[in-house]
């Protein structure tokens, strides 16, 4: 039997008993087992082989070529076919970095398992379920590599049917039942790996060039490191209000203050935001701080960075409804203001008064707030109307102080950051920025936007003062990234958050 065949047929639809009957019908099946003084769960099973390893290795075979070798298998029964004297089924193998979860067929015959093997087989195995094989290897007369049991066992019986897996999951219970998707859906598994293999990929690329890995706080006093409203928790140990962390900044910072040269941190981070199909509550970032560097010379770690997970995923150019995303291309520096001026067909400077920057967003219908700083209203603008459009890799620079309040004050144009957002396929991927390290203009700020805190913002940070007083220890220059995990998985896929994020936080149903 063709691998196809057995995919098409893996699991028929279910017709006849409802759900909770079937659950029924394999809970019996269970205590048959059990009060028959066998083990439905037995813990003594071992393996001689992967299924990848059998198929490797006697995948050479040829319809109707037997041998004596010997293996002892296991997996998952994603088929099961059952006849008189011969029963076929098709295991499923665990997915890893290497192996998308190989499948190989088991045979079971009249002749070499017996009656009573066999006999128990077609009573109690259903799909799902875990069995384990021991048995010779061979070639069926159809052409299909098998392991032709001499003996079997359960190994592990499944009590819920699995969804079918010729009928297409919808995306929220793909999400919901992420444990049935991994089961049924190849994709699924797929996107498992390419992430596990974009992490990798990641690390080698900030390694190799003598990043240092660390660890800092989840469990925060002082939530800042970014523009964003925190979640709220409290340690009772301590009795004292905490947040979870919003950002990796501040305590990578320490460690650069305390001599690190390079650092970086992939990690959760948390922000009470909304929710949609490129934003997540909880998400993986990669921050990453170099000394003796600025905003150009982190923008080119960040390059290597993608390009490492452009290799890793062996995806260079993405075809999109835009057009095609050339990674190979060229990537190009676009100044925010002088941008947004193209895209309005008129100057737009850091000097625009608010009214008009106003009327220019009314004009297109695009959501803000009136009391908004004129530069935060700029910055709306530009994401609504020229961010969409940049295709390429662009690294978009030279933006309001708003924009970044941990950024170094650009070295010529007052009023404006040595900062970037680095936009991919119409979206911001990952940011980067020359750092401030002046602990009295740090303060300034920081100070500002406590106040702005203390007024009501939910997104201004407060004011940490162990950090400014770690700045007052001397920091060097140094250039610093943030990159979302999630969204140069997303770049890659083709696919929304939740897809990317193995188990995604949902609204509960009901």
């Amino acid at each position: 039997m063709s691998q196809k065949s057995q995919d098409q047929s893996a699991a028929p639809a279910v017709e006849g008993p409802s759900v909770s009957e079937q659950m029924q019908v394999r809970r019996d099946k269970r205590e048959r087992i059990l009060e028959a003084g066998k083990q439905a769960y037995p813990a003594d099973l071992r393996r001689s082989h992967t299924l990848t390893t059998v198929r490797a290795t006697w995948g050479h075979l040829t319809a109707g070529e037997e041998t004596t070798d010997e293996v002892t298998i296991g997996g998952r029964v994603v088929f099961i076919r059952n006849t008189g004297k011969l029963a076929f089924a098709t295991l499923q193998d665990g997915f890893t970095h290497a192996d998308s979860g190989e499948r190989l067929q088991v045979m079971l015959s009249l002749a070499e398992v017996g009656e009573e093997a066999l006999t128990a087989w077609k009573a109690d195995v259903d799909l799902g379920d875990f069995v384990w094989v021991r048995g010779r290897v061979i070639c069926s007369k159809r052409g299909e590599l098998s392991v032709m049991a001499a003996e079997w066992r359960m190994a592990s019986k499944a009590l819920r049917p699995l969804p079918t897996l010729h009928k297409e999951l919808s995306e929220e219970a793909r999400v919901r039942q992420r444990y049935a998707d991994l089961v049924v859906r190849q994709e699924a598994r797929d996107m498992v790996r390419t992430r596990a293999a974009i992490y990798q990929a990641i690390r080698r690329t900030l390694d190799g060039q003598g990043f240092l890995e660390i660890e800092t706080p989840t469990l925060q006093l002082v939530h800042g490191g970014a523009a964003a409203r925190p979640f709220n928790t409290h340690l009772n140990a301590f009795d004292i209000d905490m947040t979870l962390r919003i950002a990796l900044e501040l305590y990578l910072k320490r460690a650069m203050v305390g001599g690190a040269d390079r650092v970086y941190e992939m990690g959760r981070i948390f922000r009470n935001e909304g929710i949609d199909s490129s934003h997540s509550a909880e998400f993986t970032m990669l921050e990453a701080y170099m000394s003796w560097g600025d905003q150009f010379t982190i923008a080119d770690v960040i390059k290597d960075v993608v390009m490492a997970a452009a290799e890793a995923t062996g995806i260079h150019q993405i075809e999109t409804d835009k057009g095609t995303i050339d990674l190979d291309g060229e990537w190009t520096w676009l100044s925010f203001y002088p941008g947004l001026s193209e895209a309005m067909g008129e100057a737009i400077t850091i000097d625009t008064p608010a009214e008009r920057l106003i009327e220019l967003l009314e004009e297109r219908e695009i959501d803000h707030d009136p009391k908004w700083a004129p530069g935060k209203l700029a910055m709306e603008l530009f994401g609504e109307v020229v961010e969409p459009t940049l295709l390429n890799p662009t690294f978009v620079c030279d933006y309001p102080a708003i924009a970044q309040p941990l950024a170094r004050p650009h070295r010529s144009e007052p009023g404006l950051v040595e900062a970037w957002d680095l936009i991919i396929g119409g979206m911001e991927r990952g940011t980067g920025f020359s750092e401030l390290v002046d602990p009295v203009v740090q303060r300034d700020v920081l100070t500002k936007q406590s106040l702005a805190a203390a007024a009501g913002d939910p997104e201004a940070m407060q004011l940490d003062e162990d950090f400014l007083n770690a700045l007052e220890f001397g920091c060097p220059p140094m250039g610093g990234l943030g990159l979302g995990i999630d969204r140069l998985v997303m770049l890659f896929t083709d696919a929304g958050i939740r897809e990317t994020i193995l188990f995604p936080l949902l609204k509960p149903l009901g």
